[in-house]
């Protein structure tokens, strides 16, 4: 396995490095085939933390025949613990907008949307102030393509892609069944390439950039670089752009506060790495992937404590559709209170386990589906501290 020490980038908000105008005007005369070429051989897997190839989504979506296609940027940036995706739609959401209307060359799309979380609304004046002249360039370009906004309620399961299809399209956001997969049946069930809000920026660096100067960054299996937000018990709380591919115990030399005892890769739906794991773990699609969180908890945190807020949020965001998940997320919740209170014996997180285990296979989208993550890696680390 691959080892990289930490190395901070600056390419999402470096602010000179994207003239809208000169890159729509040299990529409207590129063959949307050799683009698709570029972002496959760049490596660059989705931000959103699945790490779907963007090159081959956006290629199964062209390949499609259909007069209707759409670009989706997925800005509901619902992960507890994330907030990268509203700091680079404030500070250079051209970037986004550029990636979108590359995306849209490529699959043949006319119209574009962002979907964007009901909590960032305070960013949409600033946003539509600012589409508005991107649209009027595209006009210019004599390109056929249009950006608008969706504001989402605050659902965190409208975060899933075809929960919010449903959403965009006046539903309730409820997950649908897949397949068909968006490249085929997205939005109002045409083919659409949808992509979170970094994804996007990255493909408007590679457009710019070509693939090479970004596949030199990371590991052969985490290509280039990565924004993260860091909370919790750091002196340095923030947003940073670094390397993929870096050991766990790098970052925390970095972060932490001395005394960091745990770390929350990924968000509530991530996986929560103890102090003993840091130095063996890779943060990278061949470790763990994360869409960008990174909680950091010391010796002073409760680990039940974080495990039960993680299982509340989860239970109140289930859309209530699969029974795995909705009965799963409130058992869970109530198994955890029952052996904190001396209700239950402590070998009964075991069953606990399998009850999450089986949400993992058997829940209907990434929702249920990632709540054994967090449940089981703080149990099987931190059992002590639900015990007792």
């Amino acid at each position: 396995m691959e080892h990289k020490t930490i190395k901070k980038v600056d390419i999402i908000f470096a602010k000179d490095t994207c003239n809208p105008r000169e890159l729509l005007s040299k990529t409207l005369q590129r063959n949307p085939d050799d683009i698709i070429l570029d972002i496959i051989d760049s490596g660059l897997k989705g931000r959103g933390g699945a790490g779907f190839p963007t090159g081959l989504k956006w290629k199964f979506t062209r390949n499609e025949v259909s007069e209707d296609k759409y670009v989706i940027c997925n800005a509901d940036e619902g992960e507890p613990g994330t907030f990268k995706d509203r700091e680079i739609l404030d500070q250079v959401p051209e970037k986004v907008f550029v990636g979108m209307a590359v995306c849209g060359y490529v699959i043949g799309a006319r119209e574009g949307y962002i979907y964007l979380r009901g909590e960032y609304n305070f960013l949409l004046r600033s946003l539509n102030a600012k589409l508005e002249t991107f649209n009027a360039l595209m006009k210019e370009l004599k390109f056929d393509f249009h950006i608008s906004i969706r504001s989402g309620s605050g659902a965190y399961i409208c975060g899933e892609e075809s929960a919010l299809f449903e959403s965009m399209e006046g539903k309730r956001g409820e997950p649908r069944n897949k397949p068909p997969y968006p490249t085929r049946a997205g939005y109002n069930h045409k083919p659409t390439a949808i992509n979170n809000v970094e994804t996007l920026v990255y493909t408007t660096m590679i457009t710019r950039l070509g693939p090479t100067e970004f596949k030199a960054l990371g590991t052969q299996d985490s290509r280039g670089s990565k924004v993260f937000s860091v909370s919790g018990d750091t002196p340095i709380a923030g947003i940073y752009e670094l390397e993929l591919g870096m050991p766990l115990a790098d970052f925390v030399d970095s972060f932490g506060d001395g005394d960091t005892k745990a770390v929350q890769v990924g968000g509530a739906s991530g996986h929560c790495v103890p102090r003993k794991q840091f130095r063996d773990t890779i943060i990278g699609f061949e470790g763990i992937p994360t869409g960008g969180s990174m909680m950091i908890f010391n010796s002073s945190r409760s680990m039940y404590n974080v495990l039960h807020d993680y299982l509340e949020f989860f239970t109140e965001e289930s859309c209530g559709q699969c029974t795995p998940c909705r009965v799963g997320c409130q058992q869970l919740l109530k198994g955890i209170e029952a052996v904190k209170r001396g209700e239950r014996k402590p070998d009964y997180l075991e069953e606990l386990k399998k009850l999450a285990d089986t949400m993992k296979v058997a829940a209907k989208c990434g929702l249920g589906q990632s709540v054994a993550n967090p449940f089981n890696s703080i149990v099987n680390n931190f059992r002590e501290e639900i015990i007792y």
